[in-house]
């Protein structure tokens, strides 16, 4: 999605937690080995706004709220999906609508996870952000994803510039858009950056973010980020 499926997609996108209502009684000491069931659902009604399927879905006798990547969904059509963020008093401002709870999906799909099949325990999987054929000069006074990854402690609460092509975006998540960039370069396997901003981007947009580096954000259930650009403002 655009943590979408937030996300916490996601991206962004982004932070997941368990979307069971019921919380278990232990929880593991590795959050990312967390084991969680397969959801299977069937849409009662969709919504299809510029980024996100809202889907009205029925679970067992359960009937909740849920939003994912844009997706084409019919009504009576089964869906399936391993972790899910609840957020409460979620407001969609292209709906003009304020949900009392709402989960956010990053990985629904109309056949159950590979390899998994319902009711069997799977351990939740970030979704993967492939690597583009780009290149894009860094900004005047800017650095690149490479310097960056390559002397993280020395830009740790340090305000950077850094330009990039944004490759995925989720909106509206925690009162932020979340968007993943990249320039081309890379340092070992990092070549992609997630960002927080209040701007609004598309996939496609090539932009400048200047903002504030933050290590080791944990938002739990194994979603956590190594480098984040927080608070990012666009730079023309």
């Amino acid at each position: 999605m655009r943590l979408k499926f937030i996300l916490l997609s996601f991206s962004f996108i982004l932070v997941l937690s368990a979307c069971s209502k019921e919380k278990e009684e232990t929880q593991p000491k590795n959050q990312s080995e967390q084991k969680v069931n397969v959801h299977q659902v069937v849409a009662q009604e969709a919504i299809q706004v510029n980024s996100y399927t809202y889907i009205r879905v029925k679970e067992g006798d359960k009937e909740y709220w849920m939003a994912g990547t844009t997706m084409d969904v019919k009504k009576g059509e089964t869906l399936y999906y391993t972790t899910a963020m609840e957020m409460k008093k979620f407001e969609s401002k292209e709906l003009n609508r304020t949900f009392d709870s709402i989960f956010f999906v990053d990985n629904i799909g109309k056949v159950p996870p590979a390899n998994v099949q319902e009711g069997i325990q799977a351990t939740p999987q970030r979704p993967t952000i492939e690597k583009e054929n780009i290149t894009v000069a860094p900004a005047a006074g800017g650095i690149t994803i490479a310097q960056l990854f390559s002397n993280t402690g020395g830009y740790s609460n340090k305000t950077v510039l850094i330009k990039g092509k944004v490759v995925k975006i989720n909106t509206g998540i925690m009162g932020k858009n979340w968007a993943h960039i990249q320039d081309g370069t890379s340092s070992g396997n990092n070549f992609d950056l997630t960002v927080t901003t209040n701007d609004l981007v598309n996939v496609g947009d090539v932009v400048a973010f200047e903002g504030k580096i933050s290590l080791n954000k944990d938002f739990g259930y194994g979603y956590s980020y190594q480098v984040l650009l927080e608070d990012a403002k666009l730079k023309k």
